[in-house]
């Protein structure tokens, strides 16, 4: 094919991918879709291979996972249709035969057919407001089975032949505390998919179902190529790294260890995770498909970010397990708090890759984490269900300061705004701040730890997911770890009390509680930070004078 064809469709997928992450964040009912934007919207080749990567990266290499289970359970021999018709869409949210992240992410697929074969799907993937399970929102931070996190749902179809299947909608809202949000951002999820089938139908039509298909094919060999080539240029040898989370949640004195050792041979990069520990009883484990994309998102951080990631780069890597172990976990191993993992785990992995190019070098950073409560009372109109990602800190890196207050790693989430939590719910957001001294010193700075503190104005049950407490984000080249991150509830009573890990808190009208986010590990010496440098972080209030003085040497 021509370059230039295949650079028009390629745009033309990026644009399509676009529109309908945009059609559905402003068709969402749910904070978690219009504020949080904790979903993804994706074009796939016929095999499920993803095209052009979404803004919520982690979800990229989960869809190949889910639509090759539907291929195998519904397609025919050699690529046929098989039961797979126009007008269908599949539903699932199910990690061990899905693919998917966690129970409370549910994904929809449609299949595009032309002159009666398959030529693409088209998909989308997004958190729930609820859908069953022991806690109020499904997520859970002491789940010890997949059960307790809600309905599961294998790979089917919810659509056949371009009719609804009612049943199975009734079924899903049968399970959720929040149907009218649940039924909403479903309606909106399915819009979007159906809507991206037609789009990429019209450019088969435009195009031609084999120019399409050919396209696709190049722009996976592309991506593929970019990776070999860029790893080609690494050193070939082996370098290991491992990392510690402070606990699965319920085994609260013991840490969860996550290692790996890196290859560069041959031009293709291997990543072996046995070494990792055995599964937990928490709901810290992850599937593959999440550690697909903790290895992709740093191999792109650490070799250059004008890498295109899609599927073509799979051939250039290869991953190891060892079976039921944090990073391969077998059923019914719970997997609530699956993104805290991947969070630490792409410390890990960009530690070890450091090796290999350490001009790319960054310090750990903090955790986004999550938030969720659920009020006694809604009020009229409104949600009983508050769901938020808080965001966290970056480590500096070579040359640049860590950021502040914003989603670490993989995710691009929004943290949600005080104007819509105070309008919607009944809570009062007291301070929304950044904690000075909190960011790692270095010759560049680590990023700094987000406080908010929250007043109850009725009774709630609140969940609180978060990491890094135990084990702040450490430095790299001389430079010192972040803050901390903490969680502290009922304050200013007799009973104020540091939760020591994420938990379940049962609390009152009137009662508050602060959450403070990880700071970002510093980079290098602090004794070589610039002067002028830390007399700007003075003057905006990121370090105190005291802090200056103390860490950096540093005489007004």
């Amino acid at each position: 094919m021509d370059a230039i064809t295949i650079q028009i469709l390629r745009n033309k997928v990026a644009s399509l991918v676009d529109e309908m992450h945009y059609h559905f964040y402003r068709s969402g009912y749910s904070t978690i879709i219009r504020e949080s934007r904790d979903f993804s919207c994706v074009v796939l080749d016929r095999n499920g291979r993803l095209i052009v990567a979404p803004p919520m990266f982690f979800h990229a290499p989960v869809y190949r996972h889910l639509v090759g289970r539907i291929l195998q359970v519904y397609g025919g021999p050699d690529g046929a249709p098989g039961d797979i018709r126009e007008g269908d869409v599949f539903v699932s949210n199910h990690p061990y035969e899905g693919g998917i992240p966690h129970v409370s992410d549910m994904a929809f697929v449609a299949p595009v057919f032309s002159n009666g074969a398959i030529v693409a799907f088209t998909g989308t993937l997004a958190h729930k407001a609820d859908i069953g399970g022991t806690n109020p929102g499904s997520t859970s931070a002491n789940a010890t089975e997949i059960f307790q996190e809600g309905l599961l749902i294998p790979p089917i179809k919810i659509h056949e032949g371009g009719k609804v299947l009612p049943d199975i909608e009734r079924l899903i809202m049968a399970n959720t505390r929040q149907p009218e949000l649940v039924r909403g951002d479903v309606h909106a999820q399915i819009a979007v998919t159906e809507m991206g089938a037609a789009r990429v139908k019209e450019l088969c039509e435009r195009f031609t179902p084999k120019t399409v298909m050919d396209a696709f094919a190049a722009i996976l060999r592309g991506a593929g190529d970019e990776l070999r080539n860029a790893i080609s240029r690494l050193p070939a040898g082996t370098a290991s790294a491992e990392g510690l989370m402070d606990s699965d949640g319920v085994v609260l004195d013991k840490p969860i260890k996550l290692a790996v050792t890196v290859t560069i041979r041959d031009g293709v990069a291997h990543f072996d995770f046995s070494n990792s520990d055995p599964q937990a009883k928490g709901p810290v484990n992850l599937r593959p498909s999440m550690v697909e994309a903790c290895v992709f998102y740093s191999l792109i951080g650490s070799l250059g970010p004008n890498l295109h990631f899609n599927d073509g780069m799979r051939d250039a890597i290869e991953l190891k397990f060892a079976p039921r172990t944090i990073t391969n976990a077998q059923a019914p191993a719970a997997v609530s708090n699956y993104q805290m993992v991947n969070l630490k785990l792409v410390d890990v992995i960009l530690e070890a890759l450091a090796h290999f190019h350490p001009a790319r070098a960054t310090a750990n950073a903090g955790a986004s984490s999550a938030l969720s409560i659920a009020w006694s009372k809604a009020r009229p109109g409104q949600s009983n269900m508050q769901y938020e990602i808080l965001g966290s800190a970056y480590g500096g890196g070579n040359g640049h300061d860590g950021a502040s207050a914003t989603a670490c790693h993989l995710s691009n989430l929004h943290v949600t705004p005080i104007e819509i939590l105070e309008s919607e719910y009944p809570c009062r957001i007291n301070r929304f701040d950044l904690l000075p001294d909190s960011g790692g010193a270095g010759q560049y700075r680590g990023g700094l730890s987000m406080l908010r503190e929250y007043e109850l104005l009725e009774d709630a049950v609140v969940i609180r997911r978060y990491d890094k407490s135990k084990f702040p984000p450490s430095g790299v080249a001389g430079g010192e770890s972040g803050g901390g991150a903490k969680f502290t509830i009922r304050l200013g009573t007799e009973n104020e009390y540091v939760t020591p890990a994420s938990g379940r808190h049962e609390m009152k009208a009137g009662e508050r509680f602060l959450l403070q986010t990880a700071g970002g590990g510093g980079f290098g010496d602090p004794a070589k930070r610039a002067p002028e440098a830390i007399e700007t972080d003075i003057a905006e209030r990121r370090i105190t004078r005291e802090a200056a003085s103390r860490t950096y040497g540093h005489k007004a």
